[in-house]
């Protein structure tokens, strides 16, 4: 920017130092004119960055480093591409679970356990020597205890996908369909 300044005070003729050529030239770039354009709203334009309205990032940030582990670091597009949950939620998630489980009773506490693990609660009615329906009967009863204890809303809260990952996909998504469409 500031070489087309001065190019261009040449070809008038003017004299102009450097130093004013590079303060005007941070002066178009804090208003978003540039070569490319001049918007100060779109994100990843340089006004609307100059601004502090935004801040663009790269994917190869370090977001974090573990020295427990050998000194492994984790850049943001590690983070993004992972499928697991927030650690964040986890955490908040548990705060309350050890005081829930400890007014359990074994029976409950191993539901609760084999729901966990993914297995089928049949297996536990035959290891207890129970009825299925039992163990159903203890199962429902057991989830309105949840519901009661964290509130109604807790069971979406735990299948909704966190909000950036929702995004995400959406993006990826819509990527690929606009690439079927091209590919038809």
């Amino acid at each position: 920017m500031a070489a087309k300044i001065l190019h261009n005070a040449e070809r008038r003729g003017k004299k102009i130092t450097p130093g004013n050529a590079a303060y005007y030239a941070i002066q178009h770039c804090k208003n978003g004119r540039r070569s490319t354009g001049s918007s100060c709203v779109d994100v990843m334009a340089s006004g609307t960055q100059l601004h502090g309205q935004s801040r663009l990032d790269s994917l190869e940030q370090v977001v974090a480093s573990n020295e427990e582990c050998g000194g492994e670091i984790f850049l943001l597009h590690d983070v993004l591409a992972s499928d697991q949950e927030d650690p964040a939620s986890r955490a908040c998630r548990r705060l309350d679970w050890a005081e829930f489980l400890s007014g359990l009773s074994k029976r409950d506490v191993a539901i609760i356990n084999c729901l966990v693990e993914g297995k089928p609660l049949a297996s536990l009615a035959r290891k207890r020597q129970l009825n299925s329906s039992t163990i159903l009967y203890h199962k429902r009863r057991l989830a309105d205890a949840i519901q009661e204890h964290f509130g109604k809303d807790i069971i979406p809260q735990v299948l909704r996908k966190p909000n950036w990952k929702n995004s995400l996909d959406a993006t990826r998504e819509r990527l690929a369909c606009r690439d079927q469409r091209r590919h038809l």
